[in-house]
Formats: structure tokens, sequence, C-alpha cells
């Protein structure tokens, strides 16, 4: 298998946290370059903007995407005219329409276009879905509530329109959802409480069903101090599952079937080269989606300003 060689555009929290270290880490992988106006690393070849590092580096096969999801479409679009490999950071795009273009683009210029919804790359999240996939769901409960002043210190960005908000966090429960549920689930109410500093909102409720009638909840709060919460209950054919810590533990009826340390972006990474190696291109829009729904259907009620 021929090495990927990586240009990472966007060096932020995400990046430093999170891909450096997993691209590192993967085999078949390597990091050429990085492209962020406002940053650089010590010791990796930096630049300003994305067509500066492709014209320095004619060597990079593949672009990493980690800016705000405004860019993205602009930078995943100049990077795959030039013929390279796309994968981008969660979520895909600001819009759907921005996303549907990528496929589509990516398909016209034969590389791959891999959408990275970490949070599937959980410890627990296959086996989970394996367990369902022949079960009749009768309640779902998704709690995922975190501290935006820790995961987010100062990005003002997420509070303006793209930005998301809560749901920026709350995507990863949808992505954990819409892959382990046996059955699509349709939005029927949402309550989203938005900072009357922000376009974006602080916390959501949700409530879903799927055509089997299950009751499908989610509660989002980015105001969460002490412990974080990233939880998944589903209650099943008389058995319930728990899907906890993010996807790191997994139990069924209480029994603790998986408990395993985070490595979601070393899987990720991973499965990114075999689709490159494989000629194949993956970007699941079913998270981006029910946002979108929240966003479209959902009543909105003003709280505090967020400080």
């Amino acid at each position: 298998m021929s090495d990927v060689t990586i240009g990472l555009v966007g060096v932020g929290k995400i990046a430093r946290d999170q891909h450096l270290p997993a691209i590192a880490a993967t085999p078949n992988c390597r990091l050429a370059a990085v492209a962020d106006p406002h940053a650089a690393l010590d010791d990796v070849p930096s630049y300003a903007n994305l067509d500066a590092m492709l014209d320095a580096h004619p060597e990079i096969s593949a672009v990493a995407i980690c800016t705000p999801a405004h860019l993205r479409y602009s930078q995943a679009r100049a990077a795959l005219l030039r013929g390279k490999h796309v994968l981008l950071e969660k979520p895909p795009g600001a819009t759907l329409s921005e996303v549907e273009h990528l496929i589509t683009f990516a398909g016209e210029q034969g590389v791959s276009l891999f959408a990275a919804w970490h949070s599937r790359f959980a410890p627990g999240v296959a086996q989970a879905k394996q367990w369902l996939a022949e079960r009749q769901v009768q309640r779902v409960m998704i709690e995922w509530k975190e501290d935006v002043r820790v995961w987010h210190p100062g990005q003002a960005w997420i509070w303006q329109p793209g930005g998301m908000g809560v749901f920026d966090p709350g995507i990863n429960a949808l992505s954990i959802a819409t892959e382990i549920l046996p059955q699509p689930f349709f939005l029927r109410q949402a309550q989203l409480l938005v900072p009357s500093n922000a376009q974006t909102p602080i916390a959501a409720e949700l409530a879903f069903t799927d055509p089997r009638g299950a009751v499908i909840e989610a509660n989002f709060d980015f105001r969460q101090t002490g412990p974080q919460i990233w939880d998944i209950h589903i209650d099943s054919d008389g058995s319930r599952l728990s899907l906890t810590q993010g996807g790191c533990r997994l139990e069924i009826d209480d029994e603790l079937i998986i408990e395993a340390e985070e490595r979601e972006y070393p899987g990720l990474y991973a499965h990114f080269v075999d689709l490159v190696a494989n000629g194949r291109s993956e970007v699941d829009v079913a998270p981006l989606r029910q946002v979108a729904d929240a966003f479209l259907y959902g009543h909105r009620d003003t709280t505090d300003a967020f400080i």
C-alpha cells in the first residue's frame, strides 16, 4: 500500500489534540506540511494558505481540512481540483448543498472524499450496531453535555451562523445514533436555547421517532460543569444497551462488554488510508441533515448572554 502524504489545513485545537498525533501513529500515513494564516508548527513546514502549501509540496496526495465549517467548501473544492484526496473534519460543511456538490465533484475528479465522523470510531460503536441490527428499538435517550469553555476556549466562531453552537458536540451523538440504530429516525420537535448575544444554541432538546414508533430523545447542553456526559441508552426487546463515555464503554443489561481508551482518530485515519487505497469515498450526510432539521423545525428561546 502506498503512503498517503497529508497536508493539514487548520492548526487549531482539534488538529493539535487529535489529528497530528493520529497521523503520526497511522501506518502508511505521513504529514508533509500544514496551512493556517494564524498558526504554524515548529517542526513542520507551515504556510499561510492551502494553495501555497500545495505549490511547495507537490508530493502531497491528500488534504485534511480542520478549519471552521464555513471555510471547508472552498478549501475542499480547491484541493479536489488539484487532484488531492480530501478528509473533512466534522461537520463536512456548513450546508447540505455544499457537501452534496463536493460528493459529485470528487467523483468527477476521481479522488476520495471522506466525511470524518470521528465518534463512529469509538470502541463500542461497531458492536452496539451489530447487537441492534435485528432488534426492535422502543426508546432511546441521548445525553450529551460538555463545557464549551474547556473544549472551545475563546472560539467565537462557534456562536456565529455555521458555527453550530451546542450542535458541534451534539452532532457527534447524532453521528453515533444514525450509525447504530437499525431504522432511520425523524425529528418531531426541537427546543433550541440561544444566548442573546449569539446566533447558535447553547442547549437543545430534541424528540424524534422512527417508522416503527420508537421514542428517541436527545438533550444537548454546552454549560456542563464537573464530569462531562456523553451517553446513549437504548431499550430494545426487553434489554437495555448503554453506550457511555462517548462510546468508550458498552454495557448490555448491566453487563460490561467493552471498556477501552478513546482512539477515535487513529481509527479514522486508518480508514481514510484504506479508502484512498481502494479508490472509494465515504460521505454520510445523515448527522448533518438531522442538525439542519433541528434548525429548520426547532422553536427558539432566548437565554442570558454567553460570556
